[in-house]
């Protein structure tokens, strides 16, 4: 399966949705915690993984 750029942060935007919209409704935690911290801090760590996992594969690609 080829990915490009908007593909690939469209999974990641759908997972991190999911993930949130997982959250919500749990009477764990209040919607208001959910989007202030736990959005955020998923997102951040979304977007840190997705550029190593960018480098780790372009690094892949160009070694033999």
């Amino acid at each position: 399966m080829k990915f490009n750029l908007p593909v690939a942060a469209g999974i990641v935007v759908a997972i991190i949705a999911i993930g949130v919209a997982g959250l919500v409704p749990m009477p764990g935690m209040t919607a208001q915690t959910v989007f202030m911290m736990v959005l955020p801090s998923m997102a951040i760590f979304a977007a840190i993984v997705f550029v190593i996992g960018v480098k780790h594969g372009e690094y892949r690609a160009t070694s033999s």
